[in-house]
C-alpha cells in the first residue's frame, strides 16, 4: 500500500509549523544572522527565504490540515476533559513511519508507544514499537548484536527475524584460544587472535568473543606479539618482578636521562648508549622487544599500544639515532617564513582629460569646463544617458559638482553597485528615507562620504540608524530621523553623547551633533531628559521639528526657552504641530526667542485660536503673520 493511498497522514513526513507561544516565536528578528541579512526587509537579496535563527520554534505543532490517517478526522482533544481521553482524541504523529493517527483508533494503549516529551503530538507508534523499528541504528552494546550483522529489511513489514535483523556472509568469530604460560611460537602471529579480555571478565571466568575492529580500506588493526625467546630462569634462579611504584620511579629516571640527550647528535647519543648499558638504564639483548619500546612487561602490552599512539616514539638500538625519544606532547608545527611586510596603496588615478578627442584624431574645441558647466543643466537621467556616450564624458560625468543630491528614497534594497556608484560621486546631501539599508551598509557609506552636509533618513529601523553612533561625520549640517521606529531614551543617548572609544591622548569631548543645524525627530517618543541632552550635545540648532512627538509639552517648551538654553537665542524654525500636550499657558514662553521665524501649532488639540491670534499680534521683537490657523511666520 504506497503512501499516496493511504491518506495524508501516511507517507513523507508533515511540515510542522509555528506554535506562536514560545519564547522564539514572539520575539523580533536580530538583524545580525546570515538568515536576516538574506532577508529584503534588512537589505538582502531574499533568496534563502528563511526565519531568524533566534525566532526557530522551540515546539513546532501539527498543521491546521492534518488527519487521523484511519478515520480521517482531525484532532478532537478539545470535546473530552479526561486526560486518557484527550489521548486517545489527539493526533499523534509517528516519528519512524510518519503517519498521523489517533492513539484510540490503533485499538492500543497508551504505554505500548514511546511519547517524545520534547515535542507536542510526537511518539513512536505502538506499531513500529512492537516490529522493532527505530529511528536510528542501535549500537551493538544496545541490540546484542556483533558488528558482523547488518540491517536488512530498513523496518519493513514481515522480515526474516523478528528483530529486523540479519546475519551477513562474514563468519562468526571463533572463541579465544587457552591462554599459555610459556613462551609463543615462532613465527608470525595469526590474524584472528584477540586482544586480551578485560581484568572484570577474566575475574568472573566468562570470556566473550571480541570482535574485530574494521578501519577505512578493509584493514584490520590487530595486536602482534613477538615470540620470547627461553628466559633465562631455567639456569639461574628467577629475578622477582619490580614493584609498580619502583617501575614508575625508573621510568621517571630514564625520562629525565633522554629529555637530556635530545639536543645531542648522533655520535653524542651512540657515546651516551654505551655509558647507559654500564648504569643499567639501557636495553639487554634478553629483553623483549614490546619492554625495550614501552618500558613495561609484555602483560601490559595494550597500554603500551595506547602510549605508542599517543605520540611516544621508540627507535632500536643500533640505528644511529637517539635510544628513545619521550616528547611531552605533539611536535609543534614548523613556523613560516617571515616575510617583510609593506604597505601595498593603489595607483593614483589619471588625471581627468581637459579636452574630448574625437574620431579624426583632433580634440573637440570645448575644454572641460566648458562641457561641465552643460552638463549642470542637466539632471540625473540625462545625465546617465551622456555616460553612455563614450569613456571621457563618463569621466567627466562622475564630477561631484553634477551630484549635489543623490535620492534613493522608496528602495525595497540597495545593491553594491548602488552603494559604490553613490561613493563615487560623493554627493553632499543624501536621501535614504524608507529604504531598506542595512546597518553595515550604512556604516560603509558613511566612512566614505566625509563631505557629507545632509543625511535623510526617515523611516528606517533604529537596527541600522545606529550606524550613526560609531561613524564620524564631520560636515554633516542636517539630519532627518522622523518616524523611526523602536527610539528609546538610551539609544538617543548613545547617539548625542561623544564616542566613548576616544583616541589616547584626545581631551576633546565633543558631540556627534555638534555641526548639525538642523534636526528632525518627528514622530519619535522623546522625553524630557532626550531634550536636555540635546540642549547640551546640539547647541547650534536653528531648526527643530519635533511634531507628533507624543511626550512633548509644556515642560519641554519651557526647557527650550530657559534662560540657560543655548536654542533660545540660535533657534530661528521649530515645528511642534501634533503635539497634543501643549495647552494655551506655554504660548507666552515662545517670546523668549528672539529669532524665531517660523512656528508651526497646526492639530495642536489644547490650543485656542485666539491665544495664538493674541501671540502673533504680539510677537517676540514684531508681530507675526498666520497665513494659516496656529502657523505663525515672520518675514526676515
Amino acid at each position: 500500500m504506497s503512501s499516496s493511498s493511504r491518506g495524508p497522514g501516511a507517507g513523507a513526513r508533515r511540515r510542522r509549523t509555528r506554535c506562536r507561544r514560545c519564547r522564539a516565536c514572539v520575539r523580533t528578528e536580530c538583524g545580525d544572522c546570515h538568515f536576516c541579512r538574506d532577508m529584503k526587509k534588512f537589505g538582502g537579496p531574499g533568496r534563502m527565504k528563511q526565519s531568524c535563527l533566534l525566532r526557530q520554534c522551540t515546539a513546532p505543532v501539527l498543521p491546521h490540515t492534518a488527519v487521523c490517517l484511519l478515520c480521517g478526522e482531525a484532532g478532537k482533544e478539545d470535546t473530552v476533559e479526561g486526560e486518557e481521553e484527550k489521548f486517545g482524541l489527539s493526533l499523534m504523529e509517528c516519528t519512524i513511519c510518519n503517519e498521523i493517527v489517533h492513539p484510540g483508533c490503533l485499538k492500543m494503549g497508551k504505554a505500548e508507544g514511546v511519547i517524545n516529551a520534547e515535542i507536542p503530538n510526537c511518539w513512536e507508534c505502538p506499531r513500529c514499537t512492537q516490529e522493532g523499528r527505530t529511528s536510528k541504528l542501535p549500537s551493538p552494546q544496545d541490540s546484542g548484536e556483533g558488528p558482523g550483522r547488518r540491517r536488512a529489511d530498513n523496518g519493513e513489514e514481515g522480515a526474516s527475524l523478528g528483530s529486523g535483523w540479519k546475519l551477513t556472509e562474514e563468519p562468526p568469530l571463533p572463541p579465544p584460544p587457552p591462554r599459555r604460560k610459556g613462551p609463543l611460537p615462532a613465527g608470525p602471529p595469526p590474524e584472528d587472535v584477540p586482544g586480551p579480555p578485560k581484568r572484570k571478565e577474566r575475574e568472573a571466568g566468562n570470556e566473550p568473543p571480541t570482535p574485530r575492529k574494521k578501519v577505512k580500506g578493509g584493514r584490520e588493526r590487530h595486536l602482534k606479539k613477538k615470540p620470547k625467546p627461553p628466559l633465562a630462569s631455567a639456569e639461574g634462579p628467577a629475578v622477582p618482578s619490580p614493584s609498580p611504584q619502583r617501575e614508575k620511579l625508573e621510568r621517571f629516571k630514564r625520562m629525565c636521562q633522554l629529555l637530556e640527550r635530545v639536543p645531542d647528535t648522533s655520535s653524542s647519543s651512540s657515546d651516551s648508549d654505551s655509558d647507559s648499558d654500564s648504569s643499567g638504564t639501557s636495553l639487554s639483548e634478553d629483553e623483549a622487544p614490546g619492554e625495550a619500546r614501552n618500558g613495561r612487561r609484555p602483560a601490559r602490552g595494550s597500554s603500551g599500544e595506547k602510549e605508542n599512539r599517543g605520540g611516544r616514539r621508540a627507535v632500536r638500538p643500533g640505528s644511529g639515532g637517539p635510544l628513545l625519544s619521550w616528547p611531552l606532547g605533539p611536535a609543534p608545527p614548523p613556523r613560516p617564513p617571515q616575510l617583510e611586510r609593506h604597505v601595498v596603496r593603489p595607483p593614483p588615478r589619471s588625471p581627468e582629460p581637459d579636452t574630448l578627442p574625437l574620431a579624426a584624431g583632433s580634440d573637440h574645441p570645448l575644454p572641460r569646463a566648458a562641457w561641465l558647466r552643460v552638463f549642470q543643466h542637466l539632471g540625473p537621467r540625462e545625465l546617465c544617458v551622456c555616460m553612455r556616450v563614450c569613456r571621457t564624458w563618463s569621466r567627466w560625468c562622475y564630477d561631484k559638482r553634477l551630484w549635489p543630491r543623490m535620492d534613493l528614497s522608496r528602495r525595497k534594497s540597495l545593491t553594491p553597485p548602488m552603494l559604490s556608484g553613490v561613493v563615487r560621486r560623493q554627493p553632499r546631501a543624501l536621501d535614504l528615507s524608507w529604504t531598506g539599508v542595512s546597518k553595515k551598509q550604512l556604516m560603509w557609506l558613511l566612512n566614505r562620504l566625509q563631505g557629507l552636509q545632509e543625511l535623510v533618513l526617515s523611516g528606517c529601523s533604529w537596527l541600522s540608524v545606529s550606524a550613526l553612533g560609531s561613524a564620524p561625520l564631520p560636515a554633516l549640517r542636517l539630519l532627518d530621523l522622523r518616524w523611526i521606529e523602536d527610539v528609546k531614551d538610551s539609544q538617543l543617548r548613545e547617539l548625542l553623547l561623544p564616542p566613548p572609544d576616544t583616541k589616547p591622548g584626545q581631551t576633546e569631548s565633543r558631540g556627534r551633533l555638534q555641526g548639525v543645524a538642523e534636526l528632525r525627530l518627528a514622530g519619535l517618543e522623546l522625553t524630557d531628559a532626550s531634550l536636555r541632552l540635546l540642549l547640551r550635545h546640539a547647541p547650534q540648532l536653528s531648526a527643530l521639528d519635533l511634531s507628533h512627538c507624543a511626550h512633548v509639552g509644556d515642560p519641554s517648551v519651557h526647557l527650550l526657552t530657559a534662560p540657560t538654553s543655548p536654542l533660545r537665542e540660535t533657534l530661528v524654525h521649530l515645528n511642534l504641530a501634533g503635539c497634543h500636550r501643549l495647552t494655551d499657558h506655554c504660548l507666552p514662553l515662545f517670546r523668549r526667542c528672539p529669532r524665531l521665524r517660523r512656528l508651526d501649532l497646526r492639530s495642536c488639540r489644547q490650543l485656542s485660536p485666539e491665544a495664538c491670534a493674541r501671540l502673533a499680534a504680539a510677537g517676540p521683537p514684531g508681530p507675526f503673520r498666520c497665513p494659516e490657523e496656529k502657523l505663525l511666520l515672520k518675514d526676515s
